[in-house]
């Protein structure tokens, strides 16, 4: 699948549109730090327990692209261009050490 697809799917499921409204992006922030959090405590889990359940950190994963997905969508945003953007950012980065 192809993450325009799945952006728009995430989109239709969750109801977003470009430009919602102030409860809806307030969720979709919120939705997104909890489920970051939850993708913490998987990777908290391994330091205390010495083990990492790659089975959780996936499903957390999932729910954090869902999020983020939608928010691409709100913001107007193709996705693939996010990631196009993220890594001019982070090379520029890079070679400036």
């Amino acid at each position: 699948m192809k993450v325009e697809e799945y952006a728009d799917w995430a989109a239709s499921v969750a109801g977003v549109t470009a430009d919602p409204d102030e409860s809806k992006l307030t969720y979709l922030a919120l939705g997104l730090s909890a489920e970051a959090g939850e993708v913490a405590d998987v990777i908290k889990k391994r330091l205390r327990d010495g083990g990492l359940d790659r089975a959780a950190l996936l499903d957390e994963l999932g729910d954090v692209v869902y999020y983020w997905a939608c928010l691409c969508v709100a913001a107007g945003q193709n996705p693939a261009d996010v990631f196009t953007q993220s890594r001019r950012k982070i090379e520029s980065r890079l070679a400036g050490r």
